[in-house]
């Protein structure tokens, strides 16, 4: 499926629906006027073999963009080699499942810091970057790989860092999750001309590929001086939404908004009317 607008999903299966993952995304569609759907592999890929087909066959019949987000146990920076090797295979698991699903977007936290030197840590990351695409490329599997901006202190994952990984690797390109890089900076990134410079930024580094294809997560957020504590519904965080939404129609950005809030649906919908009253 073509990147044509800027679409908007839920977060998995929305509050309202009660079926599996097929009927939530018709339900975003039929029900919610939306047209985009994350798949929550967070804890598991919890959809089967079987059922992939399915989802994809829905989400094309309902003009739905798929995208995903991978296990939580994800660490390419993991200090034992047996973790590194299953975090590598975690991630080609989960990435050849979401296409399956007619995934075109995946994104992970790529990694912890471990008390190391960022750019030691971004080497190995980079390596294991490598050889994720590798493996998927011998399958045949055609996804984006996205690091998400980390949002604490001990994660890898800066908005340099993984603008720099997505000019250095095939197949890679960034997810901006905007109240992961609030959290992270304890404050920053909530203004105007802030969210201007995230889009600026990520224009210079990878040109109009990024915002022609961009994967973003916005949602409110509790944090300290560590970085996120949790996801919070958007009305109440201090999230300045409005002026966040401005810069996306601005500099007419195509992809995925998904917020990861509690109320699941309520927040997408809300962005989704601000951005089209705009």
């Amino acid at each position: 499926m073509s990147i044509d607008k800027l679409r908007f999903g839920t977060a998995g299966i929305p509050v309202g629906c009660k079926g599996d993952t097929a009927s939530a995304v018709e339900y975003n569609r039929k029900k919610l006027n939306l047209d985009a759907f994350e798949l929550e592999f967070v804890r598991s890929i919890n959809i089967s073999e079987e059922k992939a087909p399915i989802i994809k066959e829905t989400a094309k019949k309902n003009d739905i963009l798929i995208s995903c987000h991978g296990q939580y146990w994800v660490n390419l920076n993991a200090q034992d080699k047996v973790k590194l090797r299953k975090s590598i295979g975690m991630m080609v698991d989960a990435a050849e499942r979401a296409y399956e699903c007619g995934g075109w977007s995946i994104t992970w936290h790529f990694a912890y810091l471990m008390k190391q030197e960022p750019e030691k840590v971004y080497e190995k990351v980079k390596d294991a970057t490598k050889e994720v695409v590798k493996k998927l490329k011998d399958k045949g599997i055609k996804i984006w790989i996205r690091p998400e901006t980390n949002g604490r202190v001990a994660q890898w994952g800066n908005l340099n860092e993984i603008i720099k990984l997505s000019q250095e690797v095939d197949m890679v390109l960034p997810c901006i999750d905007y109240s992961h890089l609030h959290a992270s900076s304890n404050g920053k990134y909530n203004t105007y001309e802030e969210f201007k410079d995230i889009l600026i930024k990520l224009e210079k580094g990878l040109g109009k590929t990024i915002l022609n294809n961009m994967h973003i997560q916005a949602q409110g957020v509790e944090y300290n001086h560590t970085g996120e504590r949790r996801h919070l519904n958007i009305l109440q965080s201090d999230m300045k939404y409005k002026e966040m939404v401005k810069t996306w129609k601005e500099f007419k950005i195509k992809g995925v908004i998904i917020p990861e809030s509690p109320n699941v649906e309520e927040d997408s919908l809300m962005l989704q009317k601000i951005y089209q009253k705009i």
